[in-house]
């Protein structure tokens, strides 16, 4: 992997981890067009996704704060029933990870078209939360916070989302407010409950032994440029799609999302793959 092909991953990790388009779809999309084998360059794939990680930390320092000394108060508060949530969101995640993993390894490797059709599908949620959010506004309904039902739903969403194609960050926070959920809590809490599974994954490859031993291992310049790229755009994206959810402006990323998921499709049955 050459510098400038880093940079563009890590860019594209970056932004495509928090806006609604599929970071893995697009990174098997650039990927492809590098002739980069998915698979060699595990390094780089902690590396990224690490530094988006470290942006959401950057991005919500104050609430990660507050949340944490809410949780090691004795009584019990809204900080701790908070965690508590996010621990719930966890559990589909964990069973996908613990009992399915090769299953999805598997579909990482299947290529384009699947990418595709994940992103038709992302498309189709994004559009559905938007259409429903707006009849909930017209009829005077004001959005109501994460209980632990929204918050385990959610979860199945993201764990539904290690698909190549089908967004995290759309999936999860298309379903929040199609359950209802207030716009303003939606984004938050969507970046917030990834934290702690991306950690523990990439703590597992590192436990395991596999960072580092990959073959077609990266250098060092490459993964230090791919960090960089990818935290300074996750920040800038986190933020961003914060804003945006608030406002409900998903619209534009559902014909992204919809171009983008016709072209994988089209691209692969003209190469004959």
């Amino acid at each position: 992997m050459s510098e400038i092909q880093a940079v563009v991953l890590g860019l594209i990790q970056g932004l495509t981890e928090f806006l609604p388009v599929s970071s893995s779809g697009h990174l098997t999309i650039f990927k492809t067009l590098f002739g980069l084998e998915s698979g060699n360059d595990l390094n780089f794939e902690v590396a990224v996704h690490a530094a988006t990680v470290l942006s959401t930390i950057v991005a919500f320092r104050k609430d990660i704060l507050k949340l944490l000394k809410g949780f090691f108060n004795l009584q019990m508060n809204p900080e701790k029933q908070y965690i508590f949530k996010i621990g719930v969101s966890m559990i589909p995640v964990f069973v996908v990870g613990m009992f399915f993993k090769e299953q999805v390894e598997e579909i990482f490797g299947s290529g384009l078209t699947v990418v595709g059709i994940m992103l038709l599908v992302t498309a189709l949620l994004l559009s559905l939360s938007e259409i429903l959010t707006k009849k909930a506004e017209k009829g005077g309904k004001s959005g109501k916070p994460i209980g632990y039902k929204e918050a385990f739903v959610m979860g199945i969403a993201q764990a539904v989302a290690v698909l190549p194609g089908l967004s995290r960050s759309g999936s999860t926070i298309s379903t929040g407010l199609m359950l209802g959920v207030k716009k303003a809590e939606v984004a938050g809490f969507s970046f917030l409950m990834v934290l702690i599974p991306i950690l523990g994954e990439a703590f597992i490859e590192l436990v395991g032994g596999d960072f580092g031993s990959s073959s077609g291992s990266v250098g060092i310049l490459p993964l230090t440029l791919g960090f960089v790229t990818a935290f300074v755009s996750g920040l800038f994206a986190c933020t961003l799609m914060i804003n945006l959810v608030k406002r409900a402006k998903l619209w534009g990323f559902a014909v992204y999302c919809t171009l983008a998921g016709i072209a994988c499709i089209v691209g692969t049955v003209l190469s004959g793959q």
